[in-house]
């Protein structure tokens, strides 16, 4: 559950930072291209954060032992690819109905604060705490992963 968790964090940031990152201000809306950047690199990322667990595991065995470790690091990666799709269908909705760029940024950005509270609400009643407290620690979570987005953005 961990690593569905953390990966479910981690690609809804970065599903955030990149949507903020790619606004286009004085340049053509290309949501299309949008949403296939997002894609290539939450696949990118999953697969260079599965190899750096990989990497970081190594333990005297045949080759065949490590590539299946591999394989299975890789695919534990999963949920870093599928936390981003509703920042993805937000963007291929966008290009189908041809809606303008802000109010799209600005709803996936607010889908993904959504999404950051809903688990950090989930990961504090998991933890053991009561229904005010988790909701209070989810807002927080929530309210660091929009800080973190905003930084990767202001870097672009």
């Amino acid at each position: 559950m961990r690593s569905l968790m953390f990966g479910g964090v981690y690609g809804t940031i970065l599903a955030s930072a990149l949507i903020a990152a790619l606004h286009s201000e004085d340049q053509a809306y290309t949501p299309w291209y949008d949403a296939a950047w997002i894609m290539v690199t939450a696949g990118t990322a999953a697969l260079a954060h599965g190899y750096a667990h990989h990497m970081s595991t190594h333990r005297p065995g045949s080759g065949l032992h490590r590539w299946r470790q591999l394989a299975r690091e890789l695919m534990d990666e999963w949920p870093v690819v599928v936390a981003c799709w509703p920042t993805v269908a937000l963007l291929v909705l966008a290009g189908i109905f041809d809606w303008p760029e802000p109010p799209v940024t600005c709803s996936a950005l607010l889908l993904n604060a959504a999404l950051l509270l809903g688990w950090g609400t989930f990961a504090a009643l998991r933890a053991g705490y009561r229904r005010r407290s988790a909701v209070l620690l989810g807002t927080a979570d929530a309210a660091i992963g929009l800080l973190i987005a905003a930084a990767n953005a202001v870097i672009k």
